[in-house]
């Protein structure tokens, strides 16, 4: 049975759903006033396998992640860029689908955009307010956090301690120091008509209205980066809790950083590495190779060198493929049998919290099994593992030219025509067929 760490509880625990063999996911997506990093790459690649994987068991998923399209960080680049929010916003949300393509992570269900779902919000926040866990001050709309008896559950924070710990807003018009913003009042940059007064949602609203509105339930799995466990995922709970009665999800999941030389890798300090532009040197393949081989909980320390590890390690995964996929269509084998034994290790690799890096090990065993002998099985069982983990390989079309070729390489060695034959040899090195 799939066991999974949640957060909420600081424990593994055996992975149940709310309905029955259907799982709702939704995993906090980009804000987009600029291109994604390759940090912000990582959960990305991880929870599309997590759904590659819960189809494999046979769950049924419903996978949404989200788009910030309002946030004053696109405001600001926006001025400075001399163009709309909507514009600047529509561009990295392209940018961003675009790359998620290229890694092969767009198994989205829903990408839902926040400033569709502005109406839903102010009808969300009214509610609160209505019920006394909301209020409106002279700057905005905040959340009563000491409202929330077990506000802290997720990040373990302490309601004593928030004063000092909590990145505190600039507004002195605050019951408490610690209250959240659910609508912020402006007169600058993007705003909307409200009951209140002209403004734009806070950035914990959005997420938690457009889970609301999307599976009105408790989800079975939230998921994001680690950063993003306090504030943001603490003060989605809070306002679940008070709107809805429950924690939003069942199970949290939270992912480790990748950081530059024990460097936060970040784009306000400028030190980030885009992930369009790493793919445009390694192979997208490589990339998510890299973060299946570290366990999702963990940190990584990226460098030139790991990437070109992983490179290495996709491209003797690929040859070796080649090599045998070549091997299989010229003797027109159509065997489709699995090794289950190996499939078996897989799966409890896989239950135990997605233990990827022995996953990513097995095949390593499994390639150097299949380069000292071929076996249609070992080759068919590699294929469905690397699907599921959603790394490509790309099979060299194979032409009657090939064929041909092939064949008379053969012909010239048993000739011993050896001159003739390292001619085809070399056309067939090229290529990863032999």
């Amino acid at each position: 049975m799939l066991k999974i760490y949640n957060s909420l509880t600081n424990k593994i625990e055996s992975f149940e759903t709310v309905k029955k063999g259907h799982v709702n996911m939704y995993v906090c997506g980009p804000t987009v006033y600029d291109d994604i990093h390759i940090g912000n790459g990582r959960p990305v690649i991880f929870f599309d396998m997590v759904k590659r994987y819960l189809n494999y068991l046979n769950y049924s998923v419903t996978y949404a992640s989200n788009i910030t399209d309002v946030d004053d960080k696109i405001i600001t680049r926006a001025k400075e860029q001399n163009v709309s929010e909507k514009e600047l916003s529509s561009k990295y949300t392209n940018r961003f689908l675009e790359v998620v393509n290229k890694v092969n992570a767009n198994t989205f269900d829903y990408t839902p955009h926040a400033t569709d779902y502005i109406k839903e919000m102010i009808e969300f926040i009214q509610k609160l307010i209505d019920e006394g866990f909301a209020y409106v001050a002279s700057s905005g709309v905040y959340f009563r956090v000491d409202k929330i008896s077990d506000y802290g559950i997720l990040s373990n924070q302490r309601l004593e301690d928030l004063k000092s710990s909590i990145r505190i807003e600039n507004e002195t018009d605050k019951e408490k120091e610690y209250d959240f913003a659910l609508w912020k009042f402006t007169t600058e940059g993007i705003k909307y008509p409200s009951p209140w007064k002209e403004g734009r949602p806070g950035w914990h609203t959005e997420c938690v209205v457009m889970n609301h509105e999307l599976f009105d339930q408790e989800l079975d799995i939230h998921g994001g980066g680690f950063d993003l466990k306090f504030p943001h995922h603490e003060n989605e709970i809070a306002q679940s809790m008070a709107h809805n009665h429950h924690h939003l999800a069942k199970f949290w999941m939270h992912v480790g950083r990748l950081d530059l030389a024990d460097e936060k890798m970040s784009k306000s300090l400028g030190n980030d590495i885009k992930l369009d532009t790493l793919i445009k040197s390694y192979n997208p393949n490589s990339y998510r190779l890299m973060i299946l081989a570290h366990h999702y909980r963990q940190p990584i320390q990226f460098s030139d060198d790991l990437i070109e590890q992983y490179q290495k390690s996709y491209d003797k995964i690929s040859y070796t493929l080649n090599k045998w996929n070549f091997h299989i269509h010229m003797e027109s084998i159509v065997d489709k049998s699995l090794d289950e034994e190996v499939l078996q290790t897989f799966k409890t690799y896989m239950n135990d919290d997605f233990k990827t890096p022995r996953v990513i090990s097995l095949i390593d065993e499994q390639i150097k099994l299949l380069n000292k002998a071929f076996s249609v099985k070992t080759f068919n069982t590699i294929i469905q593992i690397l699907t599921v983990l959603g790394i490509e390989v790309k099979f060299e079309l194979i032409t009657s030219e090939d064929i041909q070729i092939f064949n008379k390489w053969h012909e010239a060695r048993i000739e011993k025509n050896y001159a003739l034959a390292d001619k085809y040899r070399s056309h067939l090195l090229n290529k990863g067929f032999i």
